[in-house]
């Protein structure tokens, strides 16, 4: 049986045989796609997955609650820095699997083994389509260039991709620097920042602004809508990698721990590796326009012919491990 349950309580489920083994999903993933994968673990091993649905905030609250009675046995949640925030909440134990440690870049997965990426999304720049870019706009640090003054919309500092973006920025250019750049960044402001990722799109392609900041995966759930505007929209603008000379584009990720009392812990291990499967990868990585962490995984949204790219190769641990010290610097220069 599929048995989902929300972070309110609210269960519901799908009939299915008894089955003789299980494991306990926490998951802030929601896409349809992801169902499907579950379904595939079933049928392949003959493992019922019981999903629990919430924000990663929550689920990770909830599990600490729960403490050592707490029947979850795997957690998913996307970012790198929520996923460090739950290796330090406690609620992870460390996996030994050679699998998962030669499917997994050593840049997205935990250096204690403590949680493993499953997908990457890039955190890109975008310009308008029809308006060719300056020949001086190729990095993140050029965010914060004079020359874009009122011309920048971005999302809110509070929000965790630029919180991560902001704590790759205090790894690659120091904490001084970084503060610069983000008061750069705050005096190009186009608008104070509102919305989500898709709203900086749709207001680029109303000449709100001439640059935004979004995460590449948001630009393909527009690219592949049903709905006209949405895709008028993604025709409008255009990306671009930013840092490709250097050190690369800021990646980030959703991932997945077992958690440390895990009922079904061998159960959960057979699933983390079903999840960096071939299938599952293009399942997972399709299912929200992000990329699949293991190399050589063809995918066939609107992102697959935008694929080849240099990407940093910093830890993503790092996004958490700096978050704090992000959030302080936002502060301090009165970032919105």
């Amino acid at each position: 049986m599929l048995r989902f349950t929300t972070a309110l309580g609210l269960s519901l489920a799908i009939a299915a045989p008894a089955l003789a083994q299980e494991v306990n999903l926490y998951s802030s993933r929601h896409y349809d796609t992801d169902l499907q994968i579950y379904e595939n673990f079933t049928a392949e091993t003959g493992i019922a997955v019981n999903l629990i649905e919430g924000s990663g905030e929550q689920l990770i609250q909830r599990i600490v609650t729960e403490g050592i009675n707490s029947p979850a046995d795997l957690f998913i949640t996307a970012d790198g820095g929520r996923l460090y925030a739950a290796a330090q909440a406690g609620i992870l134990q460390p996996v030994d699997s050679a699998v998962l440690e030669a499917r997994v870049p050593q840049s997205m997965r935990d250096p204690d083994n403590l949680w493993f990426g499953l997908t990457a999304r890039a955190r890109v720049i975008f310009t308008r389509a029809d308006t060719e870019r300056p020949d001086w706009l190729n990095d993140y640090e050029d965010l914060a260039d004079p020359r874009l003054a009122g011309e920048i919309c971005i999302r809110s500092s509070s929000n965790i991709y630029n919180i991560s973006l902001m704590a790759e920025m205090i790894d690659a250019l120091g904490a001084e620097a970084a503060q610069d750049w983000a008061q750069g960044v705050a005096n190009n402001l186009a608008r104070p920042p509102q919305g989500g990722d898709r709203d900086q799109l749709r207001a680029l392609a109303a000449g709100e602004c001439s640059v935004a900041v979004s995460n590449r995966y948001y630009w393909g759930a527009l690219a592949a809508s049903s709905d006209p505007a949405d895709i008028a929209v993604a025709q409008a603008v255009s990306f671009f990698y930013p840092n490709q000379d250097n050190r690369g584009a800021h990646v980030n990720i959703s991932g997945a721990g077992v958690a440390a009392n895990a009922p079904n812990r061998e159960n959960a291990i057979r699933f983390l590796e079903f999840l960096i499967s071939d299938e599952a990868q293009q399942l997972l990585a399709d299912g929200n326009n992000e990329s699949p962490v293991v190399d050589g995984v063809a995918i066939t949204g609107p992102i697959a012919p935008f694929t080849e790219f240099k990407s940093s190769d910093v830890n993503v641990s790092i996004y958490g491990r700096n978050a704090r010290q992000a959030t302080d610097i936002f502060d301090i220069v009165d970032f919105p």
